[in-house]
């Protein structure tokens, strides 16, 4: 019996994170806020504003508009979570709000996992060119409750994601360079606010599991998990409800939802090796046992 594309992947993918350390290439990061409150799965449709609630902490995503006035959309799936991962790294590594796209798209594409030689309306990169604008035309708000000597303060930072996007691209020939960088300015306060806390993760266990946003998300949340269960020396433990806020995810039937959860487990699991998994029942117990994605020097 063959293994499947995906199989292979994270085989491979397994094994090298098992026999080497992550290179300093191999950290990414996202940031904290991404990890409590996730981007949305599936297209929300032509709705002015989407919003996630996962505890104290609202994400509130509002579509841009073209030029003629009529609604781009809202970013979704696996694409727009990949650029998060690669925005966040690049601006912790460069310490600046202006990101470098590079001289041409397929560099690009290699850089954040995606294939740049498909073709079709359902390529990567006609996929990417979409999520892209997208993304960066959308204005989002962080929206949480904070504690501090015994008094509580609702705080709501409202931003957009980029302040320009210059793209010399030629997208019909991927691999052609151009004379001048593409580069991205995010906003001021976006790039303060995804620089500030961000959670450290495997950008090769990434790779393997970035066809599925519910996988990604998963893996990032129990990353996050393990490192406050080390931290704290005892174990965390998210109910099936709080897992479903957490990742925001549309299932109608909490079962549903149990089975795609249980799925992706597995998946993360075999590139997630020192993760140590709980047998509480109700929910996902993260062990204080569990080795961190990324060990601190």
């Amino acid at each position: 019996m063959s293994l499947t594309r995906q199989q292979s992947r994270l085989i491979e993918a397994s094994t090298i994170i098992a026999l080497d350390r992550p290179s300093d290439q191999d950290k990414a990061f996202l940031a904290r806020q991404l990890v409590q409150t996730t981007l949305p799965h599936s297209d929300p449709g032509n709705v002015p504003l989407w919003s996630r609630t996962n505890g104290n902490m609202t994400l509130t995503i509002q579509q841009g508009y073209a030029k003629d006035g009529n609604p781009i959309g809202h970013p979704y799936g696996t694409i727009p979570r990949l650029l998060m991962y690669w925005m966040t790294t690049e601006a912790l590594r460069t310490k600046s709000p202006r990101l470098e796209l590079g001289k041409h798209l397929a560099g690009f594409m290699d850089e954040i996992g995606l294939d740049p030689k498909g073709k079709g309306p359902r390529s990567d990169r006609v996929r990417l060119e979409e999520q892209m604008r997208r993304l960066f035309a959308a204005r989002v708000s962080f929206e949480g409750s904070f504690e501090r000597d015994g008094a509580v303060a609702d705080v709501t930072e409202y931003m957009p994601i980029a302040r320009r996007t210059v793209y010399w691209w030629n997208t019909k020939q991927p691999s052609q360079g151009t004379l001048w960088e593409s580069y991205i300015d995010l906003d001021k306060e976006f790039f303060e606010a995804i620089t500030a806390n961000p959670v450290p993760v495997d950008l090769r266990a990434l790779r393997a599991i970035k066809r599925s946003p519910l996988a990604l998300d998963l893996y990032s949340l129990l990353t996050y998990q393990a490192f406050r269960a080390v931290k704290a020396g005892k174990a965390r433990f998210m109910t099936w409800g709080q897992l479903q806020k957490a990742l925001g995810t549309n299932y109608a039937e909490t079962r549903d939802f149990r089975k795609a959860v249980n799925a992706s487990l597995l998946k993360i699991q075999v590139v997630y090796p020192g993760l140590a998994i709980g047998e509480r029942e109700g929910g996902i117990e993260v062990m204080p046992e569990s080795l961190p994605a990324i060990a601190s020097r």
